[in-house]
């Protein structure tokens, strides 16, 4: 099978390791994922996300028909403003999440996860009903990131527009970054302050570059996916097919606060979630911190004793703490910080805790 490739793939195809992620030749690091976590959580980070998704949902209906499919609560949206979102089944299951855009009361954008755009659509045109129509617009966007406390700094040079004054989770369009018309939404998925940039895919290399040029003075870095992870993981954000997927609903995955199950629009899955909310989910995702030695990876088993009790949904050596730590999607009776479990690693139980999450929050 081709791998898909960005915009961008060109500017760094040998400046970076690359691997094949969801179909798509990603760059996994440039000069390593610790120097470039390091980067994002000091001074700042340029990343490629351009195989995300963008689909333009407008008309009379979109309003109310997203109000249906979605968790959060739209009728609470400003123009200009972005929301966190789950999509889900009928029993509470994760279709994706998402980050919805209100450019009017009947104009959005939706960004959908790389791996399930398609799925997403056709979930989408299979639910929706009325005046609402659907511009997939994926193929002709790009999407840079610039994330970390210099991140403003750095695209402020760039522009003539004041761009301090957007706040996080809002947006602004049209902005000229070196001479580049951009859609510029202070969100990112790194637990930093930051930027994501959506701009013509034919602008992008160009974009690429001069933000490079610009970053150096401040010790901006790109970055692949590797470090991406890294950053997204100690900030406690859910990453899908690992802490969300149509098995784990968003109350399970620590996502409870995109749930509005009390909004006056009935949504999908609502009846399920309120009820995990009201009863309290029977799984919880917690973190764990090893105590004997390991690393806890994806799909490794958790147990008390004999039994089994949940599975790590992520798990690394957390640059910034320098400890081995994990998220588990656990039993929620063995939830309770400081209790002891072990993790199958290659064929032996190794002793760990439940901590607090996230692991790293920034400090404003």
């Amino acid at each position: 099978m081709t791998l898909q490739r960005t915009p961008l793939f060109e500017e760094y195809q040998n400046l970076a390791k690359t691997v094949d992620f969801g179909g798509w030749e990603m760059p996994v690091s440039f000069s390593g994922i610790k120097a470039e976590h390091f980067a994002v959580r000091g001074s700042a980070g340029l990343f490629d996300v351009s195989h995300m998704g963008e689909l333009e949902v407008e008309g009379p209906d979109a309003l109310s028909n997203l109000q249906r499919l979605l968790t959060n609560d739209l009728s609470k949206m400003e123009d200009g403003q972005a929301q966190y979102h789950a999509m889900c089944t009928e029993s509470g299951g994760t279709v994706d999440d998402l980050i919805v855009y209100r450019r009017s009361e009947d104009a959005y954008v939706l960004v959908l996860n790389a791996a399930n755009i398609e799925s997403d659509i056709a979930w989408i045109q299979e639910h929706i009903q009325g005046d609402v129509s659907l511009n997939n617009v994926s193929k002709e966007t790009a999407l840079l990131a610039v994330q970390g406390p210099k991140a403003v700094n750095i695209l402020q040079t760039l522009t003539e527009t004041t761009i301090t004054n957007i706040k996080p989770f809002r947006f602004r369009e049209g902005v000229s970054l070196g001479g580049v018309p951009t859609f510029l939404s202070r969100t990112g998925y790194t637990g930093e302050d930051g930027f994501e940039l959506y701009v013509s895919h034919t602008d992008a290399p160009g974009l690429w570059n001069k933000i490079l040029k610009a970053g150096e003075p401040f010790g901006l870095l790109p970055c692949g996916l590797g470090a991406r992870d890294t950053l997204r993981f100690e900030a406690k954000l859910a990453l899908y097919g690992q802490e969300l997927n149509r098995e784990i609903s968003p109350i399970e995955a620590g996502i409870g606060f995109a749930v509005k199950v009390d909004k006056a629009t009935p949504f999908i899955g609502q009846k399920a979630l309120k009820a995990q909310k009201t009863e309290g989910p029977t799984r919880k995702l917690v973190g764990i911190e090893m105590i004997g030695r390991g690393i806890p990876r994806h799909g490794y088993e958790v147990y008390k004793e004999d039994k089994k009790i949940g599975v790590v949904t992520s798990g690394t050596q957390s640059p910034t703490l320098g400890k081995n730590v994990g998220l588990v999607l656990l039993d929620a009776d063995f939830s309770a910080l400081d209790t002891e479990v072990t993790v199958h690693i290659r064929g032996k139980n190794i002793l760990a805790k439940v901590v607090k999450t996230p692991f790293y929050k920034r400090s404003v």
